[in-house]
């Protein structure tokens, strides 16, 4: 039984690649010594192989279409790393600092999402660090396109998701309801019920860990007055620490949310468990950097030292 093997010409590549950066068949030609109608048959040729259109008329120029944008990123990333085989084979320092695009969704507290990314730049080669924020649907775009090299959210990638892609359990942790020092007093007595009709503030429905709120609160018959929903952690805490309602944080970053914005604990819920993931294309994570996050979080940040949940 004979199975075919697809084979990919780097020349047809590297033509490509010089035709996008110099922007005109003309000038590409120039560089690769070539004329213009030889190195548009190549293209071609690529095009061919690929199934797909790369470059398509503009006027006088050529435009680069969608796929070809992709194909450009990985001719980049493929003879930058061909660059820096040869120096390193050759005893050739590289001075190209290690680069990671981490992908933030929206619904990531920033507190959790800082300490998870922090351990990238403790490793000791030189990183560069890209932080993008998004949606979780156009982080997992990203991804597929490898504009990004890892996402963080709350919750594991879903069927939905047509790219082969993998979800990491960074950790998990339960969760604590906070407010100011008035509402604190208030609340305190008596939680959970203490909780029923009093002022609070909550993620969105969208949000994995408001999912988790819902079924506790009906589990234990309180109703707060919900005040405001948010998708950004970050304003959902700052309405909180201005007094606004009581909010509930993951147990993880407790500690630092008292020492830097004055909030009070009201109490700690360990059944409602918020998941921290970061997704990949790899079912292994052989990313330095990303492999530096996943330890430290899963020996540090949830491993010991953790606020000791108590169940209510």
């Amino acid at each position: 039984m004979e199975h075919s093997t697809e084979w990919l010409n780097y020349h047809h590549l590297l033509y490509f690649r010089t035709v996008v950066r110099h922007g005109t068949l003309t000038a590409a030609a120039e560089a690769l010594h070539l004329s213009p109608p030889t190195l548009s048959v190549q293209i071609r040729r690529l095009e061919d192989a690929l199934g797909e259109k790369l470059l398509e008329r503009s006027g006088r120029r050529l435009a680069v279409t969608e796929m070809g944008t992709v194909v450009f990123r990985f001719a980049d990333e493929i003879f930058s790393l061909g660059r820096e085989m040869l120096d390193t084979v050759k005893g050739r320092p590289t001075g190209r600092p290690l680069r990671l695009v981490v992908g933030i969704a929206d619904v990531l507290p920033k507190l959790v999402a800082e300490r998870l990314i922090e351990p990238v730049l403790r490793l000791p080669e030189r990183v560069h660090l890209v932080c993008r924020e998004a949606s979780p649907e156009e982080l997992l775009v990203a991804l597929a396109a490898r504009r990004v090299d890892v996402v963080l959210t709350d919750a594991p990638i879903g069927p939905g998701f047509s790219v082969r892609a993998h979800s990491h359990l960074l950790g998990e942790s339960g969760m604590t309801f906070v407010g100011t020092e008035a509402l604190a007093r208030s609340c305190r007595r008596g939680f959970p019920r203490s909780l029923d009709g009093r002022p609070a503030l909550l993620p969105t429905e969208n949000m994995a860990v408001r999912r988790g709120l819902d079924e506790w609160f009906h589990a234990n018959d309180i109703q707060p007055e919900i005040v405001g929903e948010f998708e950004d952690y970050a304003l959902l805490r700052e309405f909180g620490v201005s007094g606004h309602g009581v909010f509930a944080v993951p147990s993880v970053v407790e500690p630092m949310l008292r020492r830097l914005y004055g909030l009070k604990v009201i109490g700690r819920v360990e059944a409602v468990r918020a998941h921290f993931y970061a997704i990949s294309l790899q079912r292994r994570i052989d990313h330095p950097a990303v492999a530096a996050m996943r330890d430290q979080a899963r020996q540090g940040m949830f491993g010991a030292g953790q606020v000791p949940l108590r169940r209510p």
